[in-house]
């Protein structure tokens, strides 16, 4: 603590920044003057909880933020004069009680049971969002920056410039990327990061959604991370790379072709539970768009390098080998999908799960005879509230309260869908597209 109040007076800081998430992983924050920091790190800053979607109710309104000093970061993107710093924050109660609503904390709970098995996971997310051009009054338009296609390069890419300033930037948070590149579709990036503890993963992927829509607007640009921001072009998606260690060695090796048990039952409990926590990992009607094309799956599978898997298994050597989890969306909580993610893997191995046999075709031209026998994913925002609402294993990890406010939220959201009828298109736009 004492560093970070150093830090702050040392380096001309003059606004911190707190940063939560409601229970869908919409980020919210409230400022305060450096000079604030002291009591906050100590006290806590409270804040109206009744009006943040999944909280309390107004009769309990009050909860209180508490800065993260291992997550301060500069915001390279604000102006001066005066540094702006952030931190994601814990949420307590005013009894100093945890807040049981906090998803993050919820993730932190995951983490720490999985490393008392002796196990520890590491998540690495490959992000893609949409670049569109804006209007004269700064709104967004749903024209795209341009017309390039999967890592097409300068004219056609015009969208390298803006990576470029979105890693550097990334870079200066302290946050690694890979690679960056355009992807499918026109005005489609991604940018891709190292793997990392999950709570960290999470914490990585919520600035770096922070960062793209701030740079976006610097360059007069709007960045969409909506799964389908166009219905005849690819959607958004987020694939999320699991490899797991024991003892300081990734399991997930392959040694001539073959995982550790461990690592078979940890993909095999994802296997098993992925219908159960779909709801999580593709939240909104428009996230079940984009699934069953442009390299979306659409069945419960799994196999070597086949990108028309739910579960692919990348081409890889040594500590690189790791499985890609290919159904999830940019629209999620990261928290609450890493922490479901990471217990369904968690259960298989619990539980010495059989790994099913890898389907070693392409989904998307396969005969009947061969997807007749695979599960489908739900396809739709109503089916994957109603399996969520019956699971169990959901509801052990989340606990019955923070579900049943993430299900009555979603039922009406699924409803005002449903009203929509033939406008579907419309109920996007204004619903989701200047938010996501």
């Amino acid at each position: 603590m004492n560093e970070v109040l150093e830090f702050v007076k040392e380096n001309d800081v003059k606004f911190i920044r707190l940063n939560f998430c409601d229970i869908f992983g919409f980020q919210k924050n409230i400022s305060i003057m450096a000079d604030e920091l002291a009591f906050a790190l100590k006290n806590g800053i409270s804040f109206d909880a009744h009006v943040i979607r999944g909280f309390r109710d107004i009769t309990q309104s009050d909860l209180f933020l508490f800065p993260d000093p291992s997550t301060m970061a500069v915001l390279p993107w604000r102006p001066g004069p005066g540094r702006v710093i952030r931190f994601f924050c814990d949420i307590k109660t005013p009894d100093n009680q945890a807040f049981e609503h906090d998803t993050r904390l919820v993730l932190k709970k995951v983490t720490e049971r999985m490393k008392k098995t002796g196990y520890i996971c590491k998540i690495g997310a490959e992000c893609e969002f949409y670049l569109f051009k804006t209007n004269e009054n700064g709104e967004p338009s749903d024209i795209t920056l341009d017309k390039g296609t999967y890592m097409d390069i300068s004219p056609l890419d015009k969208g390298e410039d803006i990576r470029r300033e979105i890693c550097l930037t990334l870079e200066e948070m302290g946050i690694k990327p890979e690679s960056s590149h355009h992807e499918q579709g026109p005005g489609q990036n991604e940018i891709d990061f190292k793997f990392d503890d999950p709570v960290v993963s999470a914490d990585n992927l919520q600035t770096f959604k922070t960062v793209v829509k701030a740079i976006a607007s610097r360059n007069g640009l709007f960045a969409s991370f909506m799964p389908k921001p166009l219905s005849n072009t690819p959607g958004n998606g987020m694939h999320i790379n699991l490899s797991l260690y024991q003892n300081g060695v990734n399991i997930f090796k392959n040694d001539n072709g073959r995982f550790s048990k461990a690592a078979e039952c940890f993909i095999a409990g994802i296997l098993d539970k992925i219908q159960e926590i779909m709801l999580f990992l593709n939240p909104l009607a428009n996230s079940y768009e984009r699934l069953g094309m442009f390299e979306a799956p659409k069945y419960v599978s799994w196999s070597h390098q086949n990108r028309s898997q739910l579960v692919r298994i990348p081409a890889a050597s040594g500590d690189n080998v790791r499985m890609e989890l290919r159904s999830p969306d940019p629209s999620l909580n990261p928290y609450l999908a890493f922490a479901l993610i990471i217990s369904a893997g968690l259960d298989g191995i619990e539980k010495i799960l059989p790994l099913a046999n890898a389907v070693d075709e392409d989904l998307y031209t396969a005969d009947s005879n061969i997807t007749k026998d695979l599960a489908l994913l739900p396809r739709s925002l109503e089916e994957a509230i109603e399996l969520a609402e019956k699971s169990a294993f959901v509801k052990n990890i989340l606990g019955e309260h923070l579900l049943s406010k993430f299900i009555k939220i979603k039922k009406d959201e699924a409803k005002d869908f449903a009203a929509a009828g033939a406008d579907k298109v419309n109920f996007y736009k204004e619903r989701y597209f200047n938010v996501c």
